[in-house]
């Protein structure tokens, strides 16, 4: 019964030591990117010598899939399948994109490092591609339904990250007027408009 027990204990703590290792890895990337945060640095904030790190992420793609991974399991990007039943276009849009900015708004500072650095960071753009990449893929299929071809380069300029920090953070925009002047760039127009 001993042996089980401290089994038990030493899994649980190493559960913890290695939650340490991500939560100390995820607040570094939302502060100053992933590309700037070195394995040395995750350590030292978790309180963890790097042989300990590594026993844990054996190097560094299996920790941003973890860091990635948390972030999105506290919380997940929306679900573009909400909004296919919505039959207006212009109102499906309208839905969609404050859904999505109001991701944004919540993940901003994170947000803003990841997707700064994986325009030159190999192994963060791969992340981001993995994790990120299907979920933007849906956006502009369900949100760009019978848009023309202009209009889809535009849905995708909407959907873009620094679009949203743009309009609402430097031009001082609401959620909502800023989807409406995205929904105007596109140029679909909602029933209740």
């Amino acid at each position: 019964m001993t042996r089980t027990y401290t089994l038990k204990k030493r899994a649980e703590q190493q559960a913890e030591t290695r939650q340490r290792i991500v939560e100390a890895a995820v607040e570094l990337h939302g502060s100053i990117g992933p590309a700037l945060t070195s394995l040395s640095m995750v350590a030292e904030r978790a309180g963890v010598q790097r042989h300990t790190l590594y026993a844990h992420f054996p190097d560094e793609r299996s920790l941003y899939l973890a860091c990635s991974g948390l972030t999105l399991e506290r919380d997940s990007l929306p679900d573009a399948a909400a909004w296919q039943g919505i039959e207006d276009g212009g109102e499906r849009l309208r839905v969609g994109l404050l859904a999505i900015y109001r991701w944004y708004e919540r993940n901003e500072d994170l947000a803003a490092c990841v997707l700064r650095d994986a325009e030159y960071h190999s192994l963060t753009k791969e992340i981001v591609e993995l994790r990120i990449g299907p979920s933007m893929a849906a956006y502009q299929d369900v949100l760009g339904t019978e848009l023309s071809k202009t209009q889809h380069a535009m849905l995708r300029l909407a959907l873009n990250f620094f679009t949203w920090r743009a309009l609402v953070r430097e031009s001082g925009l609401g959620q909502a007027a800023a989807v409406g002047a995205m929904i105007q760039a596109i140029g679909c127009t909602t029933e209740s408009s």
